[in-house]
C-alpha cells in the first residue's frame, strides 16, 4: 500500500463532543433543499463550504468558490474549526440499518501519498469506475479556492487476514472522542490515535495491499489535478500537505461492509413508450410483466431464475405504472463487444445497462441516436420521486423520467477483480453504504 500518515485535522469543537449539526453527507448526494435545511439547523455546519454550487455536477461562478474559502477562513480565525494539536489517525465507526438488520462498519482515517492511479509495487491505488468531467470541475475549483480538502474519500483494502480491521476496532473499546447523528438515522463515532507504536502497527498491517477507491473517485482525481496544478506553478516540495489524500481505510473483512444498488432512470429519448420499447429489445431480452407494485420489483428480480450468465433487471415505466423484470437473451450478450474485458465486467447489471439497453437499443432504437439522460438513484423509493418530477441528489426535474432500471448490488468480489485487473466499471456501478460524514476531519493542503 501507498505510505499511510497520521495528519493534523481541522475539527469542530476540537475534536470532541456531538458535532451533530455542523457535518453533512457528502456533497454529491445533496440538493439545494438538504443544503437549507442543515443551514437551517446551524449557520456553520460544513455544506455551507463544502457545497457553494448547487448542482455540482458541473462548475459553477468563480466568485461562489471564493466565497467558500473565505468563510473557511472565518471559522478558522473564530476558532469554529480547529488544527489539532499532534498528528493522529481516526479510528471511524458508523452504525446503520441496512437490509432489516443493524451493522457497524469500521475504518480509519489517515493520510495516504497521492499517486496516479494503476498497479504498483508495494501496493497502488486503483479506481473502478468512470467519472464525468463537470463535478472534477467544480471539486477543482474548490480545493484551488480553499486549498483544503473537505470530505475524506473511502477507501478499500484486501485485509484477508484481518490484521488492520482487528487494530481498528481494539481501538474502539473506550468511549469515542467526538459523535453525531445525521438525518438518515446513521450513527458516526471518531477516536483520534495519537501513540506511535499504535500508528506504526496499523501501517504496518496495511503494507503491500492496494487501495480500491470505493467512493469519492472525482475528489481523488481532484487530488491528482491539484498536485499537478501547484507542481506546474513552482517546485513542490516532498512533504508538502498535497502530497496526501485524506482517506478512510476500510478492510474487506470488515464485518459491517455491504454494497447498496443504484438504479438508473432514464429520460429524453423522443420516440419512447414502454410497447416501443418492449418491440424493438425483443432480440436481446425478455421482458416479463409483474405486479404493479414497484415495493416489490426487487425481489421480483431476485426470483427472476434468469440463469448462470444471465442478467435480470427490473424496469418501471412511469407512464403506464406497470412493472416488468427484463432478463438477457443470451449469456455473457457483451462477450463479442468487448471480447478483451474480464468476465466479471462484462456481466455487470450496470454494463449490460449501459452497453445494451442504452446504446443498443434506446439511443438508436428510440432517440434517433442522441445520447439518454440518467439519473442514478439508490433506492425504489428515490426513483419513484424522481418518476414523480423531482429532483434529487441523484437528478431528475419536471419531464425528466421515463424508465427505471432496478439492479442488484455490484457483487464486492466484481469490485476487486475488475480493479485488480486495472479495469473500470461505468459511472455510478457501486454505492456503499452509508457514505462516510464530511466534516468530522478536515484536511489542510496549505
Amino acid at each position: 500500500m501507498p505510505s499511510v500518515y497520521p495528519f493534523r485535522a481541522l475539527q469542530y469543537q476540537g475534536g470532541s463532543g456531538d458535532v451533530s449539526p455542523l457535518v453533512a453527507p457528502p456533497y454529491d448526494v445533496l440538493d439545494a433543499d438538504d443544503k437549507a435545511a442543515m443551514l437551517a439547523r446551524d449557520a456553520h455546519n460544513i455544506v455551507a463550504v463544502d457545497l457553494p454550487h448547487v448542482p455540482p455536477k458541473e462548475l459553477g461562478p468563480k466568485q461562489v468558490y471564493e466565497d467558500a474559502a473565505s468563510l473557511l477562513g472565518h471559522w478558522e480565525a473564530e476558532g469554529v474549526l480547529r488544527r489539532s494539536g499532534s498528528p493522529a489517525l481516526f479510528a471511524y465507526r458508523q452504525t446503520f440499518e441496512f437490509a432489516g438488520g443493524t451493522h457497524q462498519r469500521c475504518g480509519m482515517a489517515c493520510t495516504v501519498e497521492t499517486l496516479p492511479f494503476g498497479p504498483r509495487e508495494g501496493g497502488g491505488i486503483l479506481p473502478h469506475e468512470q467519472t464525468f468531467s463537470g463535478p472534477k470541475e467544480d471539486r477543482f475549483a474548490l480545493m484551488t479556492a480553499t486549498r483544503t480538502q473537505l470530505s475524506p474519500i473511502f477507501g478499500l483494502h484486501a485485509d484477508e487476514g484481518g490484521r488492520a480491521t482487528g487494530i481498528v476496532r481494539a481501538l474502539m473499546s473506550r468511549p469515542a472522542n467526538m459523535t453525531a447523528t445525521t438525518p438518515d438515522g446513521v450513527r458516526h463515532e471518531v477516536w483520534s490515535v495519537e501513540d506511535a507504536e499504535t500508528i506504526a502497527a496499523y501501517s504496518d498491517a496495511l503494507a503491500g495491499e492496494d487501495v480500491f477507491i470505493a467512493d469519492g473517485h472525482h475528489r481523488y482525481t481532484t487530488g491528482l489535478n491539484y498536485l499537478a496544478h501547484l507542481e506546474r506553478q513552482a517546485r513542490v516540495e516532498p512533504d508538502h500537505p498535497a502530497r496526501r489524500c485524506m482517506m478512510v481505510l476500510v478492510g474487506m473483512s470488515d464485518p459491517g461492509l455491504v454494497i447498496g444498488p443504484t438504479h438508473r432512470v432514464l429520460g429524453g429519448m423522443k420516440d419512447y413508450s414502454i410497447e416501443r420499447f418492449i418491440e424493438v429489445a425483443t432480440h436481446d431480452l425478455v421482458v416479463r410483466e409483474v405486479t404493479p407494485n414497484p415495493d416489490a420489483i426487487e425481489n421480483a428480480i431476485h426470483n427472476a431464475n434468469a440463469g448462470p450468465g444471465h442478467n435480470a433487471l427490473g424496469l418501471i415505466d412511469f407512464a403506464s405504472g406497470r412493472c416488468f423484470v427484463a432478463t438477457t437473451q443470451q449469456p455473457d450478450p457483451l462477450k463479442h463487444q468487448f471480447p478483451d474485458k474480464p468476465e466479471a465486467w462484462r456481466t455487470l447489471d450496470v454494463a449490460i445497462i449501459q452497453h445494451l439497453l442504452v446504446e443498443r437499443i434506446c439511443q438508436p432504437k428510440l432517440n434517433g441516436g442522441q445520447p439518454v439522460k440518467w439519473a442514478f438513484p439508490h433506492s425504489v423509493a428515490e426513483v419513484m420521486e424522481i418518476g414523480s418530477g423531482h429532483e434529487t441528489g441523484a437528478g431528475g426535474g419536471a419531464g425528466f423520467a421515463q424508465i427505471a432500471v432496478i439492479v442488484r448490488p455490484t457483487p464486492l468480489d466484481a469490485v476487486r477483480e475488475i480493479s485488480r485487473a486495472n479495469e473500470l466499471m461505468p459511472q455510478k456501478s457501486t454505492f456503499f453504504y452509508p457514505k462516510l460524514a464530511t466534516g468530522l476531519f478536515i484536511n489542510p493542503l496549505a
